[in-house]
């Protein structure tokens, strides 16, 4: 049987669970499943989908099919409570309790990537060895981030980083990146990202007031899109997003950090769209 606690999707653990049990066990299909669970057949093929979701009542029935321990079944209803999540502080307080229930190593190194994304002074300071010699003065660290941060956080900083293997100690002692950008895990990317969005949509705010205006560059533009339109301009953020990471991959000479936050959303309710004239040739 699957391993319950490398799933964070209980959707995915339980198609996995049923497809193995097909595969050694003749008589095992959606019938006999949703049997032993009191669910129909369709809805529960919907729910090995992730179409739609198990209540958390019906977490005991399927530990009883699926033979969970107690521990495993204490896990399995936390996937539920996390697959149901709506707000971002629900979403991230099952999630860091699903990280810190199990007990793998792929669950200590999530957890380890998941904090990275917590606070933005971590990426900072990531940044901000890539110039600034840097080897063991947490104090003069700390004062290189805007805003400044305690030396006891810059201290976090560099034994997190050194944890994920994102920064390394050189020939001459000092602490420099070891690569240029870090990637996150599929399974829980969405929650970390949210997160550190959120951060630094609000050091670009606290911005405003604390840096002066020849050292920053905030714009905004209005527009109506239409559907196209609006994918046009994610487009052109995209390609945007690639040249910025190639003028930054090309640089030798850095001298400071910067955050640059690109967002588009809507601020108004949408009108449905005029379908395409037909245009017969």
């Amino acid at each position: 049987m699957p391993n319950i606690f490398d799933y964070y999707d209980y959707h995915k653990f339980l198609l996995d669970f049923y497809s193995e049990k097909k595969r050694t066990t003749r008589y095992f299909s959606y019938r006999f499943m949703s049997k032993h669970l009191g669910i129909d057949a369709g809805y529960l093929v919907k729910v090995l989908q992730g179409q739609k979701n198990l209540s958390y009542e019906s977490a005991p029935e399927v530990a009883l099919l699926l033979k969970l321990n107690k521990k495993e079944t204490e896990y399995f209803k936390l996937l539920i409570l996390f697959g149901k999540a709506k707000s971002n502080t629900e979403i991230a307080s099952y999630f860091e309790k699903l990280v810190h229930f199990s007990e793998t190593k792929s669950a200590t190194i999530d957890a380890d990537k998941y904090e990275f994304y917590k606070k933005w002074y971590y990426s900072a300071i990531r940044e901000i060895l890539g110039f600034f010699p840097f080897n063991g003065n947490y104090k003069a660290l700390a004062e290189m981030v805007v805003p400044e941060i305690k030396p006891l956080e810059a201290k976090k900083s560099i034994e997190l980083l050194s944890r994920l293997g994102i920064i390394i100690k050189n020939e001459r002692g000092e602490y420099t990146p070891a690569t240029r950008f870090i990637s996150t895990g599929e399974q829980w990317k969405s929650i970390a990202i949210r997160q550190f969005q959120e951060e630094t949509i609000r050091l670009a705010a606290a911005a405003l007031d604390a840096v002066p205006k020849e050292r920053r560059d905030i714009s905004t533009v209005t527009v109506s899109l239409s559907r196209e339109g609006f994918e046009e301009v994610g487009a052109l953020l995209k390609q945007l997003r690639r040249q910025i990471f190639e003028v930054a991959e090309k640089e030798h000479h850095a001298s400071g950090a910067f955050q640059v936050n690109l967002q588009l959303f809507p601020i108004s309710k949408q009108l449905p769209e005029a379908p395409q004239p037909c245009i017969e040739g």
